[in-house]
């Protein structure tokens, strides 16, 4: 049934590795998939079969010791599913799979590979990385605030500083430890700021 020119033959080697049981049933799904998508590929990620569609995570194939898995991506496709009462509980799209026999029909399988596709086609986005909440402004230290204020080329470079440059400063002087050792850094962040260098001036730029 192979015909496509997109099987990855890492896909292969996985599912040959896989348990007696499980075979059939990657290889099934495999070719189903292939077959209603033509154009679609394969990859490997975290150690299991991925498959990608115009760019877009769509499905995996997974082999466990007693049973498979089969997910299709997306919201969308999820509450589809779960509409339908397919409620994986983490295990796929279709929940744990023994044996062919577990599977839904070829027809509903097919129904549901192509409206994978059709979300992705309106636009769906199947994998979205989470948005990395911006760090806050870091907190001057009363002292280094005091000593900026009484320099304003050092203040005036300190306020155009980005956030990461600020916090080195910062950083830098409210480790110390030592009253001597704060003095003492303050005075050379003050220098280094108001010629324009970051803490870390000599191995990098902000």
């Amino acid at each position: 049934m192979k015909t496509a020119g997109n099987f990855d033959p890492r896909v292969d080697a996985y599912i040959n590795k896989s348990a007696p049981f499980a075979q059939p049933v990657l290889t099934h799904l495999r070719e189903l998939v292939h077959k209603v998508l033509p154009d679609i590929e394969e990859d490997i990620k975290w150690s299991m079969p991925f498959f990608t569609y115009h760019g877009q995570m769509f499905g995996n194939l997974a082999a466990f010791k007693a049973h498979c898995s089969f997910g299709l991506f997306g919201a969308a496709m999820r509450d589809l599913l779960k509409k339908d009462g397919f409620d994986s509980d983490g295990m796929g799209s279709l929940g744990k799979i023994a044996t062919a026999r577990d599977l839904p029909t070829d027809k509903v399988l097919t129904g549901y590979i192509r409206q994978a596709a059709a979300f992705i086609d309106e636009g769906s986005k199947t994998m979205t990385r989470p948005r990395m909440a911006a760090k806050p402004a870091p907190e001057i230290p009363v002292e280094l605030a005091a000593a900026l204020k009484k320099n304003k080329v050092a203040q005036k470079v300190f306020d155009g500083f980005s956030v990461s440059c600020q916090r080195e400063y910062t950083e830098w002087i409210a480790e110390a430890k030592r009253a001597e050792t704060k003095e003492k850094r303050i005075v050379q962040a003050v220098e280094w700021i108001a010629e324009g260098k970051q803490r870390n001036w000599k191995y990098q730029n902000c």
